[in-house]
Formats: structure tokens, sequence, C-alpha cells
């Protein structure tokens, strides 16, 4: 009767573990950032909005430990690593398509952004990383870059002449900074020691990864530039996505677009903040640059090679009549 009993069990058990969804799992997702950055603070939202609805547990590789956003992405790839918060720059080469987030000047402000990237265009262009083994989930972001250096104040264009600066590993980026007169450098992040060191003289960043990282210690001068709005490309991979239980699937690609509205929020509500404790640290601020200088530079970017791949064109041309609206 007891051998009975501990059978019945045993296949009641079974039955539960089969039907239940929530079976325990570990998802592990890649962040290049230090905790309290803007994509770590979007990684810690996901992993609190999905352990507080299942059984999953988050496991968040911070601070480049599993290597540069480019080596994440190849992880991902072949499901080694789960999900990743990516800026939209290193996606350039697998789908050049995202580099139409990166156009100069597309955005006017966050308003334009979300109205975009929430929309059909921003769903289009995340259905297309599928062809690259991505489940595209959600756009948080970094926000609006500006440039930031250690040789002299930036007003216009012209000032930007020689200047080595660091770049994402983005074909875009580099080819943006060549055309304004720098010298670009593309690099991995973090670049606090290059910096130090002289082995670069600028970088460009949003204000929160400016503050965040420290880098009013390296650099004298900010210019708010704004040039490019930086997204985040949530993704995870394609085959491990498609392989869940459906359930599993809309669930965490719910609290993904959760967490990516709380901390697209977050971001904005401090900006005045980071700016105002990067002059407190002593930078040197100009907050009205001649931007007219810059756009005219960058309009021939629209007829370079960098946006004349086929694929490239419809999605650019969707997105400037959407920025229009």
């Amino acid at each position: 009767m007891a051998r009975r009993t501990a059978i019945a069990t045993l296949i009641l058990m079974s039955v539960f573990l089969v039907n239940n969804s929530w079976a325990k799992s570990v998802i592990k997702l890649g962040v290049v950032t230090i905790p309290g950055s803007a994509q770590n603070v979007c990684a810690e939202k996901f992993k609190e909005l999905l352990e507080a609805r299942s059984d999953y547990e988050v496991k968040i590789y911070h601070s480049a430990s599993l290597g540069t956003e480019s080596e994440i992405l190849q992880q991902i790839r072949m499901n080694t690593v789960q999900m990743g918060i990516i800026t939209d720059g290193p996606f350039d080469v697998i789908v050049p398509e995202a580099r139409v987030i990166g156009y100069p000047f597309l955005f006017e402000d966050f308003k334009k952004v979300d109205a975009v990237l929430d929309g059909e265009p921003g769903k289009k262009l995340l259905s297309t990383l599928e062809r690259a083994g991505f489940k595209g989930l959600a756009f948080s972001e970094n926000g609006f870059r500006n440039l930031t250096n250690g040789k002299r104040p930036v007003h216009t264009v012209g000032d930007v002449t020689g200047l080595k600066i660091r770049v994402m590993e983005s074909v875009l980026h580099k080819e943006l900074w060549r055309v304004l007169g720098a010298n670009p450098t593309p690099l991995p992040w973090p670049v606090y020691t290059e910096l130090q060191q002289g082995t670069i003289d600028a970088q460009e960043n949003p204000l929160s990864v400016i503050w965040t990282n420290k880098l009013y210690e390296v650099q004298k001068y900010l210019t708010l530039t704004s040039h490019v709005y930086s997204a985040h490309i949530d993704v995870a991979c394609l085959a491990w996505f498609q392989g869940l239980p459906p359930a599993d699937a809309e669930l965490i690609r719910q609290c993904m677009v959760e967490a990516a509205r709380y901390q697209r929020a977050w971001n904005r509500d401090n900006e005045s903040n980071f700016l105002n404790q990067l002059k407190q640290a002593g930078m040197e601020v100009n907050e009205h640059p001649d931007l007219n200088s810059f756009q005219g530079k960058v309009q021939q970017l629209r007829d370079m090679e960098v946006f004349q791949d086929k694929a490239i064109q419809p999605m650019l041309q969707e997105f400037l009549q959407a920025v229009r609206k």
C-alpha cells in the first residue's frame, strides 16, 4: 500500500511539473554597464517584475563581465545567454535597418521618440531582428547623446576638427564623426582609462552615462549637441524564446515592455539632475551650441553608403515620415 501511494505521488508530481509553465528556470541577461546605469535600471526592473510574477530567476551579468555588447549579442544568438539590453549601435552590422534609430537629429524630443518607437515603425524594426536570431522585445534608452572632450570648448562643428573621439562599434557612428571632422576611434565600453591616459580626446554619450561613469573626472568640456537619440534594443534569443510555453513568452515580453517604460521615465526625470551634478563637478557646459553647423554637415549622410542598403532605405523613409506627423 505504501509503495502504491509513493508511486501515485510521483506520478502526480510529474504531471504537475510537466503542466506547470512556471517550472524553475534561470535566465541569463547581459549588459555592459555598471549598477546604477541606464541599462542596469531596466535590467533590475525586469528582474523584479518577472521574479514577482513567476518562478523564473533572472541573473544579470553587468559591467561587461560577458564581454563587449557585440560579444553579448553573439552569445544571445547561440543561447549561452538568453537576453540582453544592448545599445542600438552594435546592431547595425548584423541588422542594417537598426541604423535608422541613430540617424542624426532624427528626433526632435522624447514625445516623438515614443510615438515612433512604440508605434508601427518601431514594431516593424523589432521584427526585422528575427532574421538575425533575435526576438526584439522593447526599446529602453540611453537618451540623447552629447559630446565631451578634454581639449577645448566646442561651439560649432569646426571646433570638432581633429578630436580623437571614441565611438561605439558601429558603422554609422564611425561615419557620422568622420563627416563632422573628428577622428573616430571605435572602442568597447568603458573608456574611462583611455580618456584619463589621453589615448582618446573625446567621447559622446547621454548625461546619465557621463555622470554615472564619472567622466567629469577626465573630461573638462561638455557640449549639449543631442546629435543622436540612443536607444537600447531589449532582445532575447529567438530560438529560446520560441521554445518557451506561450504564456511564459508573453509574460517575459510584457515584463520587459514595462521595465523599458519604467527606465525611460527614470532617465527623463533625472536628466536635469544629471546636468546640474556635472556642472557642480566642474565641467564647462555649452548648453546652446551652434546646432545648425552640425546639422548642415550631417545632411550628406543620407546619400552615403551607410544608408544606401536596400533594406535600410524603406525603413529610413518610414521613420522620417513618422517624425513629421
